[in-house]
């Protein structure tokens, strides 16, 4: 191996393995080295350079010049040709991890390859990927050949090997196609500026145009529709709803919570909290199914947000403002500033910085400080009386589907006994009818008494879950918004939790929160 075959082998490893010359070139002079080591020595001093424009060997040993032909020929050529092989082989994986590590987030196209159980295998121009079954849309299958597009979620060193793991979860994945199939967003026109996602179910994107004769919704929405479909599809069906984005909030918490209709926003800015106020009819809609509309609004806009009524919202701020007045040191005028501010509830209260306290009512740092433990400390026994009460409930409710299903089957029991041959009914040669009432009418009068019995226990209960449990919260509100990552107003608050205690243990309450 002459100098020239040394630059046309750095040269064709740099073309073919996408290897920067100079780490070739360190590669060699390594394994030169190795070489030498091992013929003249571990104890020697051997340097072995390589010019990188003639591709001649400049080695010493002990500080005597070697021949250079000598070096690279018989002196260690097998020795360096396997040194040489590892240094690439490193050099490869480290190129391709570079690569793909720079490419997180970013959408690549392959093809399924095989599937491993719940995994699959992606073919990629250079590598093989990993799409593993928790990175894949909830309810979509690939099949071996299928064209698949997603986005590099992970790139990591496995030995002489670099393992790369896909996506088809992540938010980058909706940019990405929207980048690909809307000219304007890509061309700079239409700027995504936030996004939410739940995978397979739902995503909002907020988009604006920087230029005022381009429609950014309409623009991203297609003629007819055409363009979104495109991404729709892709998705394996997921809804996308595109949004006008505004750095107003009180303009741009309405768009978010489209198609629901919101009348007011209030922002909380001590808590983060927007309060959207809707009709009773808009109530279900802007809450969506299992809280997802508003879950994912809020995480458009940054805001934790509250869907409510007028007519919520008014009995949440008497209940506030009277439940937090019976706090020792805390003044009716700094209880209605607090709930001007957002603090509904007691759990509110408990998180208020005291500065803010001290600075809102003039008070000292121990009155600030008695006043969350106070509110803290109410906050805990709310819950733990709600908790209560929910597993009084639950235990209500099993009793009664228990009795129920006894009765049920009392009833068929007795309806079955009942229940005679026809030929039984007529009387023998010789013998009198000893009856002349139907044969069905013991069996009328068992059902009737099953009837009875089923009526009274059933009423007897319901009239114990009546009096004895918590009220039930709505099911178009609360329990939608209890699932939501936005956190609706608390249960736990100085109204909710309060009612729970009042139903847990019906005695007369002296605390007004509790009364109300």
């Amino acid at each position: 191996m002459n100098a020239a075959e040394i630059l046309r082998i750095v040269d064709a490893i740099h073309r073919d393995k996408n290897i920067d010359q100079e780490i070739v070139f360190e590669g060699i002079e390594a394994a030169l080295t190795s070489a030498l080591a091992k013929y003249y020595g571990e104890e020697a001093d051997i340097t072995c350079v390589i010019d990188r424009k003639t591709g001649e060997v400049d080695a010493t040993c002990n500080g005597e010049k070697l021949d250079s032909e000598e070096v690279v020929g018989r002196i260690g050529a097998q020795t360096a040709k396997q040194v040489m092989i590892q240094k690439i082989r490193e050099a490869e994986r480290d190129a391709l991890y570079d690569e793909y590590n720079e490419l997180v987030g970013q959408m690549v196209s392959g093809v399924i390859h095989r599937n491993e159980g719940a995994a699959a295998t992606v073919a990629l121009h250079n590598v093989e990927a990993l799409l593993p079954r928790s990175e894949q849309i909830p309810g979509e299958s690939h099949h071996v050949n299928e064209r698949v597009r997603c986005t590099v979620y992970e790139a990591r060193k496995a030995g002489s090997r670099v393992k790369v793991i896909l996506s088809r979860k992540m938010p980058a994945l909706v940019q990405r196609l929207f980048e690909q199939e809307i000219p304007e967003i890509a061309d700079g026109v239409i700027e995504i500026r936030a996004m939410a996602r739940e995978p397979g179910y739902r995503s909002k994107v907020a988009v604006i145009s920087s230029d005022n004769r381009v429609d950014c919704v309409g623009a991203c929405v297609g003629v007819r529709g055409n363009r979104i479909k495109n991404i729709v599809d892709e998705l394996s069906g997921e809804r996308i709803d595109i949004v006008r984005w505004d750095d107003d909030l009180e303009v741009l918490i309405p768009n978010a919570l489209q198609p629901a209709e919101v009348e007011q926003v209030i922002l909380c800015k001590m808590l983060g909290r927007a309060i959207a106020l809707v009709q009773e009819d808009n109530l279900s809609l802007a809450i969506g199914r299992r809280g997802q509309n508003v879950r994912l609004a809020s995480k458009l806009s940054g805001w934790d947000i509250e869907i409510m009524t007028q007519e919520e919202l008014a009995e949440n701020i008497d209940r506030a403002i009277e439940g937090f007045s019976t706090i020792d040191g805390l003044e009716m005028e700094v209880a209605e500033k607090l709930v001007e501010e957002g603090f509904l509830s007691y759990d509110d209260l408990s998180i208020i910085e005291p500065e803010d306290l001290m600075a809102m009512g003039g008070l000292t740092e121990e009155q600030a400080d008695h006043i969350v433990e106070q509110a803290e400390r109410r906050a805990e026994e709310a819950e733990a009386a709600a908790a209560a009460a929910r597993r009084m409930k639950r235990e209500q409710d099993k009793l009664a589907e228990l009795q129920a299903a006894a009765e049920a089957a009392s009833g068929a029991k007795a309806a079955q006994e009942g229940e005679q041959p026809a030929d039984a009914a007529e009387p023998a040669d010789g013998e009198p009818a000893a009856d002349s009432e139907p044969a069905n009418s013991e069996p009328a009068d068992s059902e009737a008494a099953g009837g009875e019995a089923a009526t009274e226990p059933a009423t007897e209960t319901g009239g114990a879950a009546a009096s004895d449990a918590a009220p039930e919260p709505r099911a178009d509100s609360a329990e939608p918004a209890a699932e939501n990552s936005a956190e609706p107003p608390s249960p736990e608050g100085p109204v909710a939790a309060d009612e729970s205690v009042e139903a847990a243990q019906p005695s007369d309450a002296e605390d007004p929160a509790a009364k109300a």
